[in-house]
């Protein structure tokens, strides 16, 4: 006889996560990360080739971009999550140059979905993304990718902020699209917009590029994951392009941009879900 196939129970560190995520939206906590991360020291900025201008770390750079591709590639091609669709591409339209893109963040994945939808615009090219200092510090193959794979690193400190905001302008200049996730933390598979930090908007003011804001749905699909949770599809909405306006200060266009950002991404939220 043959055996009848059932979904696996569901992942206690999942479970876990997803407990702590009710914890913290019950405290208005929006930032705060519910995943546990191994234990990290400050980094040295001094040490950190922003730009990867020494050739050894630009081979390296080369490594984790191909080695980073491959990864999320597998995930992708054994229906760990599905890209659903694309929309808002029009939004792009005669567009060049650096911009900031700014996403909601929910799985280690998303990265590679923005990258994904933009390259049906802009063809073959590297996203550059922001990293905090925690997860720049990650061990194994995970934290050879977050710090060789396109990533800038910031933290707390006024030294490493300098070097990694000169490395933002430079790049933006060179016309680098720079992926950041405004939110903060990721709060995984979490479907509302949470409140942005004002980071990406700061850098998009003072260096007079365009914020490029992206908002991923989410939708269960009928497969289960080994995790005993609903593999989900997502769909990358690429919304209207936000452009500093001349003749205000960095201050007034970063709390500008912020604040029609969100719009944006409140608008995209209650048109799919609601």
């Amino acid at each position: 006889m043959e055996k009848t196939k059932t979904a696996p129970g569901k992942a206690p560190d999942r479970l876990a996560v997803l407990e702590k995520i009710k914890e913290f939206e019950a405290e208005g906590a929006f930032d705060r990360d519910p995943e546990v991360d191994p234990p990290w020291k400050p980094l040295n900025p001094d040490k950190i080739d922003f730009l990867k201008k020494n050739p050894f770390n630009k081979l390296k750079s080369h490594i984790a971009t191909f080695l980073g591709w491959r990864y999320f590639e597998g995930t992708l091609k054994k229906k760990q999550w599905i890209l659903q669709r694309v929309t808002g591409l029009e939004n792009l339209a005669g567009f060049k140059g650096g911009a900031m893109v700014t996403c909601n963040h929910f799985n280690r994945v998303d990265n590679y979905a923005v990258h994904l939808a933009l390259r049906r615009h802009f063809g073959h090219y590297r996203l550059h993304k922001i990293v905090r200092e925690g997860n720049y510090c990650f061990p194994g193959l995970v934290g050879f990718l977050l710090r060789n794979g396109d990533t800038i690193p910031i933290g707390e400190g006024f030294k490493i902020m300098s070097k990694a905001t000169s490395a933002i302008g430079t790049l933006l200049s060179r016309g680098k699209k720079i992926l950041i996730f405004p939110e903060q933390a990721m709060w995984w598979n979490y479907r509302r917009p949470r409140p942005l930090k004002k980071g990406a908007f700061l850098f998009a003011a003072k260096f007079l590029a365009p914020v490029i804001p992206c908002f991923i749905t989410l939708s269960d699909n009928s497969m289960v994951g080994t995790d005993g949770f609903p593999v989900q599809e997502y769909t990358v909405h690429i919304l209207p392009l936000i452009y500093p306006e001349s003749g205000l200060t960095v201050s007034e266009n970063c709390e500008r941009m912020r604040a029609r950002n969100a719009e944006l991404w409140e608008a995209c939220y209650r048109g799919i879900y609601e």
